[in-house]
């Protein structure tokens, strides 16, 4: 987005892509020009500041998940000890029992 002053008159052009091309477009001349160039500004810095609050609260949720993620791995680190301890091996991801060992219950 520009405003351009040609020969004394206040244009205002936005940038638009056109597939592969940034062309301009032509939004107005003199006070609504001005009045569409704030009007963006406006708009920008309301998104910029919806993104700021969006990326905080990703923040404190996150903050909040690691303690559950922890647990979750300790809990998956016993659970592949028991199996292991009980005679189990992986094969293709998946635990079995090893052949000839005894079940016990």
């Amino acid at each position: 987005m520009t405003l351009e002053t040609r020969n004394g008159n206040l244009y205002y052009y936005r940038s638009v892509r056109d597939g592969e091309r940034v062309r301009k477009a032509y939004l107005g001349a003199g006070e609504i020009a001005r009045i569409e160039s704030e009007a963006d500004i406006l708009r920008r810095a309301g998104q910029e500041a919806q993104r700021e609050r969006e990326r905080a609260e990703m923040e404190r949720l996150e903050a909040l998940a690691a303690p559950l993620l922890e647990l979750s791995e300790v809990a998956e680190v016993l659970a592949r000890a028991h199996l292991v301890a009980s005679g189990c091996h992986r094969h293709k991801g998946e635990y079995r029992r090893a052949r000839g060992a005894a079940r016990s219950a």
